[in-house]
């Protein structure tokens, strides 16, 4: 953990988490951001499945039976005073995108390293603004995006959930005893 540099503040465009969509090839998850002041941009970061998930739970504000990584962290933050001010992502090295979380504690800020979902996942959990760099926007590679991400749109809503279909294939030749073991009883 770093202070803050004091040389120039880069540009920031400040964006939203728009979808987590299910990359149809691989077992990753496409997170999308949208530009918060409206104007038509998205932008894509290719995530770990896991990753993808904690961020779903986060969108959804879902309640965990068990605190998740993140949550723990925000916990951690909140017992020591310690607040998420913003997320910024801010470089891009060999198609890799990389975020720093501002922190504050008693007036003073500090930085973070921290891979964009992790720090997307913590700034969706604390409501902290998110943004990218216009030097990161400058140079990413956006030809054809929107229909594309349209095309995963539709592939990733015609997908059948991978649980249901295995419960119904372990539950089909299933008794009514062995059903009984796993029905909960008051």
């Amino acid at each position: 953990m770093g202070q803050t540099d004091p040389a120039p503040q880069q540009r920031l465009v400040e964006y939203v988490v728009d979808r987590v969509l299910d990359e149809t090839n691989t077992d990753t998850k496409i997170l999308v951001l949208a530009r918060q002041d409206g104007h038509l941009d998205s932008f894509p970061i290719w995530i770990g499945s896991a990753e993808g998930h904690a961020i779903k739970l986060a969108l959804d504000t879902t309640l965990t039976p068990r605190p998740m990584s993140h949550d723990l962290v925000k916990s951690f933050m909140e017992h020591l005073n310690v607040t998420v001010r913003r997320v910024v992502i801010g470089d891009v090295k060999n198609s890799t995108y990389y975020a720093t979380v501002y922190l504050e504690n008693n007036g003073v800020e500090r930085t973070v390293d921290a891979r964009p979902s992790d720090a997307i996942s913590l700034a969706l959990r604390t409501r902290a603004p998110l943004y990218v760099s216009e030097d990161v926007l400058a140079r990413r590679n956006t030809a054809n995006l929107e229909s594309w991400l349209a095309k995963q749109d539709v592939k990733s809503s015609t997908k059948q959930p991978e649980v249901q279909d295995s419960c119904v294939i372990r539950c089909e030749g299933a008794r009514k005893d062995d059903v009984d073991l796993f029905t909960e009883t008051s």
